[in-house]
């Protein structure tokens, strides 16, 4: 025997070319009407509801992987988000730290979400399609067996309806040989005819029970599963909804925890931006005598010859430019109109912003200029701060508003040193107090302080 491939000998595979041709012949004599075909209602109306359940949850898997996909997307986007905040927020900000354990926090509970959903969601959904496949494959099996069942049982009939006939086939050709063979041999040709009758019905009788066997085998497993499968897909639904809205909750619970966080943040970042700039404003009234009930006493007080203010505050009064009033403190909102023209003799009112130009006071230039080769004019370097300029007095009291500045008292006497970055704020020193200096040798406890509350030694 040939053979024609891998385990398939010529025998099977003109088998199988036979059954093809069996069945689609019988099912064009079905169509035409020349045969009838077994029919099986209920069965197929579970096949009908079986493609029904196979579209739905196919697409639900697809909506599914899609939601999934539009997670991780707004997982991305929200992490840009969080780092593009994380890039602009200063470090001296409110609720710096405390930002960024909430840009964390935020990145894992979208990472925790998108995993769950797989695990709780997907993972299941998959599992319960992976027994279509199988379950369809039976059925169009189940399919090809009937024919063959209904082939077989046409042609074991077929073969019982014609029995006369052919016993009058048999006949003929007997009669005919009547006349060419001997009588014993007459006898012998009618009994081998009739023989090869009797075994056609025989093998066809047996086939018919082959196919029958195979077919029933196969429909009674099915009619079982097609309605236990059906009747699962609610409490499958239920199952996977129900594990999706328990996880979009505990996800936006905490979600909304988070953002309650970062807002309370926001608000106490924005409440002490305007209590600096409300101190500014308070400072600048006072420094330019508009400060109501207060300006009759001041002008009192400077007419007498009183030093309850710095003289140097008022800027109306005319001649070369004075240090602007106390805590001038940068801005994020800078003004065109309010930034000092530095190659200008004239002085911009209100000024309320710094020159970078002007990182260090006229005097410390003056007498960095005066002493060449020295940052202090003192003989003995060592025992000054790093940076160390100069010495000066506090004529007037100062109460630090923020916690970069010095508090000192009049009569203090502070060291000036350099700033720690080329941004110094106009009209404001840094400095350590000369009695904590001497006492502590390092600069902890150093801070800005208003010149014009001071005098150089």
């Amino acid at each position: 025997m040939a053979e024609m491939g891998k385990g398939v000998s010529a025998g099977k595979l003109a088998s199988n070319v036979q059954k093809k041709i069996t069945r689609a012949q019988e099912k064009v004599l079905q169509k035409l009407g020349k045969a009838d075909e077994t029919k099986d209602v209920q069965f197929e109306e579970g096949v009908n509801n079986f493609s029904k359940q196979l579209g739905e949850g196919t697409k639900l898997q697809k909506d599914l992987r899609a939601y999934l996909t539009a997670v991780k997307a707004m997982h991305e986007a929200s992490k840009r988000l969080q780092d593009c905040l994380a890039d602009m927020y200063e470090p001296e900000w409110y609720g710096k730290e405390e930002m960024d354990s909430i840009k964390e926090d935020t990145d894992l509970l979208w990472t925790d979400f998108h995993q769950k959903l797989v695990d709780h969601a997907l993972i299941s959904m998959d599992t319960y399609l992976a027994q279509f496949p199988d379950i369809k494959a039976r059925i169009d099996k189940r399919n090809r067996k009937l024919v063959d069942y209904d082939s077989a049982r046409h042609h074991f009939a077929s073969l019982q309806k014609g029995k006369k006939k052919d016993e009058v086939k048999i006949a003929k050709p007997v009669s005919l040989l009547e006349k060419a063979a001997p009588g014993w041999a007459q006898g012998i040709l009618s009994a081998h005819h009739v023989a090869q009758t009797n075994l056609s019905r025989s093998q066809a009788e047996e086939e018919l029970g082959r196919a029958q066997k195979v077919f029933e085998e196969i429909n009674v497993d099915l009619q079982e599963e097609l309605p236990s499968l059906w009747n699962s897909r609610v409490g499958f639904y239920v199952n996977t909804f129900q594990s999706v809205a328990r996880l979009q909750d505990k996800f936006h619970r905490e979600m909304a925890k988070l953002c309650q966080s970062l807002n309370e943040v926001m608000t106490k970042l924005e409440e002490q931006n305007q209590s600096r700039k409300a101190g500014k404003q308070g400072q600048k009234t006072t420094a330019t005598g508009k400060s109501d009930g207060r300006q009759e006493g001041t002008n009192n007080a400077l007419s007498s010859g009183g030093s309850s203010l710095p003289k140097p505050l008022s800027k109306l009064k005319p001649g070369p430019p004075v240090p602007p009033p106390p805590k001038v403190t940068p801005s994020k909102d800078l003004k065109q109109e309010n930034i000092i023209d530095l190659f200008d003799d004239a002085l911009v009112s209100d000024v309320n912003v710094t020159s970078p130009a002007q990182a260090m006071s006229w005097d410390a230039w003056e007498t960095a200029e005066t002493l060449p080769g020295t940052t202090n004019g003192s003989s003995d370097d060592s025992e000054m701060p790093p940076g160390f300029l100069y010495k000066v007095k506090a004529m007037h009291d100062y109460a630090a508003t923020d916690q970069d500045e010095l508090e000192i008292k009049a009569g203090e006497v502070v060291l000036v040193i350099t700033y720690d970055s080329e941004e110094q704020d106009e009209g404001w020193l840094l400095g350590i107090k000369e009695a904590y200096w001497l006492q502590n040798k390092d600069l902890r406890a150093k801070g800005v302080f208003p010149e014009n509350f001071t005098q150089k030694l």
